[in-house]
């Protein structure tokens, strides 16, 4: 439980939901302060707690999903299953300020958790929900995750590959951690309602909402009878400005120069001034000879190493990306000049970081990240702060409805 002097302390937030975009809202919601308890289910708990482990994800010794979603939260194993668990959800829903749920309508229906079910034992709650598809139409309960939902079925994942290669798998919880950011907003949009009308509310978002919302720039497109065209070529694109390049030590830069006035500025940058009176290049004739356009820069990039094109580009305020490998990025200085990656406070780790979410409020600091909770943790301490005496919390134990914590460390 988080105390202090925070946006969100006192707060209370009951966390039903599983893996990483319903988890992840409300640690949003527990970096600024709030009490949020994580439910899971006994024995392996959420299944999560095992993404570090499976690739192709990173290796390490340190079960760093886990921390990264689920910090700053207390942990109660509940057989949401079992009869004996009712009397607790329903307890923590008259505790709670905001309950989030991932579950399909159909699992929602069959373990008692729906907002039709819940909010009359608490009329001021904020009910948060996240669906893969939308709690509507024929795939309501189709279970969604992150590269099906987000990715592949928004298109997403067609047009982030080059013409002629097969589709690759994202970074995973790219998805994920958007639709959560979509849901903590979500919540907060319900915060203020209730703080104007002491009511509580329903509020939701699903990944491929999220998804087509990421790709809404083409999609509208598409909607008011746009022409799209083919799948980007890097050797042929639409734009040869707007274009990734192979440098002479094998790194790669993303050259965003693509607007007319950028021209004479970036031939001059890459001393290659005679390109200003080449006929083929001209503004009205660039777009249509943008392979001729590769043709040149594609050998003037490889002959040159990526520090030689950051500093020739950045003196020519010319505007590229650098396409960073992992090491650039967790030791990127703007992460933590930013508070993107911020230090955490682990006994049996010197020097630990953690990604921070990504709101920041001037003046208010978040709460300093603490360790993710072992599966049932704060099992009794919840429900004795719920009003379960000695003898209620071992009947309930001893039914399997609330496991017992085993400290296994």
């Amino acid at each position: 439980m988080t105390t202090g002097n925070h946006i969100f302390s006192g707060l209370k937030v009951l966390d039903l939901a599983s893996y990483i975009a319903g988890p992840a809202a409300t640690t949003i919601l527990a970096d600024f302060g709030a009490d949020v308890i994580k439910v899971e289910p006994p024995g392996t708990g959420d299944a999560y707690r095992f993404f570090s482990s499976m690739p192709p994800n990173p290796t390490s010794d340190v079960n760093y999903a886990w921390q990264l979603t689920n910090r700053n939260k207390r942990g109660i194993a509940i057989d949401l299953k079992s009869r004996d668990a009712k009397e607790v959800v329903q307890r923590l829903v008259r505790w709670a300020d905001v309950l989030v749920v991932n579950f399909p309508p159909r699992v929602k229906a069959s373990l008692g958790v729906t907002y039709e079910e819940l909010s009359p034992l608490n009329e001021k709650m904020i009910y948060a929900d996240i669906t893969g598809y939308g709690s509507e139409g024929p795939e309501a309960d189709t279970p969604g995750f992150d590269v099906t939902a987000y990715w592949a079925r928004s298109g997403l994942m067609e047009v982030t590959h080059d013409a002629g290669s097969p589709p690759t798998l994202p970074i995973p919880g790219i998805g994920d951690h958007a639709t959560a950011t979509t849901l903590y907003a979500a919540i907060v949009t319900a915060l203020y309602v209730r703080a104007t009308t002491g009511k509580g509310s329903h509020v939701s978002t699903s990944l491929i909402a999220n998804g087509i919302w990421a790709a809404a720039a083409w999609v509208e497109g598409g909607l008011n009878g746009g022409h799209f065209f083919a799948q980007h070529n890097r050797k042929s694109p639409p734009n040869a400005l707007l274009n990734p390049y192979q440098t002479a030590d094998n790194r790669w830069i993303l050259l965003v120069a693509a607007q007319r006035k950028d021209w004479p500025g970036f031939v001059k940058a890459i001393g290659k001034p005679e390109l200003l009176d080449d006929p083929r290049f001209t503004d009205d004739k660039r777009i249509a000879n943008a392979a001729q356009l590769v043709e040149i820069l594609d050998p003037l990039f490889a002959n040159q190493p990526l520090s030689h094109w950051k500093e020739v580009l950045g003196a020519g305020r010319v505007i590229f990306g650098v396409v960073q490998i992992a090491q650039e990025i967790i030791n990127d200085p703007q992460l933590s000049a930013n508070g993107v990656v911020v230090p955490l406070e682990l006994a049996d780790r010197v020097g630990a970081r953690t990604v921070s979410s990504p709101i920041q409020v001037h003046g208010a600091p978040k709460v300093k990240p603490t360790v993710a909770p072992r599966l049932g943790e704060h099992g009794a301490e919840i429900l004795k702060e719920l009003g379960f005496d000695d003898g209620d919390i071992a009947r309930l134990n001893d039914s399997g409805a609330v496991a017992r914590f085993e400290d296994k460390s």
